[in-house]
């Protein structure tokens, strides 16, 4: 069994050390991040909130990796990554984050279906495969009439779920969101927190950056930054209750399919099917036997009468085979000249062809 630690640590997700993040040099260096240590477990949806200046986003650039801190240590499923080269944290974040900007950041020479597709150029897919899952994204937010739409064609409620579908096109477990109701109306604001709420419940690690305390509602965990530290961190629902993260998802459909099924007893005394297991083998073991020895008389009685028949009576001479070479010859002369002798079922077959009278002789006897 796995002790608590053990757990805690396979569910942490990012864990960040005494990060620093500092500009300017000597007198004139400002901190916005400092000594800031956090951990986020999979699953959370954590809104971050606190005073213009206090370092709310420089924190999703470091946890975004678009920011490098200046000091202390990041670790995202459990690998250190702040020291990775930019092509490798290029790669986690087209693998593993998806962002979400308050200015939406669509490209406005490009369809919506387009901006949706782009984020998986990164990843080598062809130019179909990414407009069908665009497609499909798209109508998880009820935008596929929309899909060659331009982007000065919708509102700011669009173009932020369009943003949002753009953050899950890849299929990210961490969503990165940066006051994506900031320049929303509040009928907007609600449609997208309930699309984020959504996102949330189907396993996705949100972390939202908000001016509004009335977005708090949504969060499972609120931390108010003051000076580039936390000054509060509220948890508003317990680790238990959170939804199933998509990475221990699919690891457990994974083993499931994988795992063989596996042999049940149903008495808890396994003893006594050993036991009724040996009686049943010395059962058929005697039936065995027993059968074994009825066939041996079986077959003995077959033979006994086979020999007293063959000392009362000899055996009958078997009849000589006439030839068929014969037997067409008699048939032959049979058809030809049916004469019939003292038995009237012989045939008399020496009989001899009589020669016909001549011319000659009919005169001979009119002569005479």
């Amino acid at each position: 069994m796995k002790s608590e630690d053990e757990r805690s640590s396979e569910n942490e997700l990012i864990k960040l050390v005494d990060i620093c993040r500092s500009y300017g040099y000597g007198d004139a260096e400002s901190f916005a991040l400092r000594n800031f240590s956090m951990t986020v477990k999979r699953g959370e949806f954590i809104m971050i909130m606190g005073p213009s200046g206090c370092g709310k986003t420089t924190l999703l650039n470091v946890l975004g990796l678009l920011d490098k801190p200046t000091a202390g240590r990041y670790f995202l499923n459990g690998k250190k990554v702040n020291t990775l080269s930019s092509r490798g944290k290029s790669r986690i974040r087209s693998k593993d984050i998806g962002f979400i900007f308050q200015d939406f950041n669509l490209i406005p020479n490009l369809s919506v279906i387009e901006n949706v597709a782009l984020p998986l150029i990164y990843s080598g897919a062809s130019k179909t495969h990414r407009l069908i899952q665009a497609s499909d994204t798209l109508s998880r937010f009820h935008l596929q009439e929309r899909e060659y739409y331009y982007p000065h064609q919708l509102s700011g409620g669009q173009k932020q779920r369009v943003a949002i579908a753009r953050a899950l096109i890849s299929k990210p477990e961490i969503i990165l969101a940066d006051e994506p109701t900031g320049n929303l109306d509040s009928r907007s604001s609600h449609i997208v927190m309930e699309e984020l709420r959504r996102v949330h419940s189907e396993g996705n690690t949100i972390i939202m950056v908000t001016h509004n305390p009335n977005l708090t509602t949504y969060a499972t965990r609120v931390i108010h930054m003051l000076d580039g530290g936390i000054d509060e961190d509220i948890k508003t629902v317990s680790d238990e209750d959170l939804p199933v993260p998509i990475h221990d998802r699919v690891e457990r459909d994974n083993a499931a399919d994988s795992e063989p099924e596996q042999f049940v007893i149903k008495e808890d005394k396994p003893e006594a099917d050993l036991e009724k297991f040996e009686a049943l083998k010395k059962q058929e073991f005697k039936k065995d036997e027993e059968a074994t020895t009825l066939g041996d008389l079986i077959d003995e009685e077959a033979k006994e009468p086979k020999a007293k028949k063959s000392s009362k009576k000899p055996k009958a001479k078997p009849a000589k085979k006439v030839s068929k070479k014969s037997t067409k010859k008699s048939n032959k002369v049979s058809a030809t000249f049916p004469v019939v002798g003292k038995d009237s079922n012989t045939v008399d077959t020496s009989v001899r062809s009589a020669k016909k009278p001549t011319f000659d002789d009919l005169m001979k006897k009119e002569n005479k």
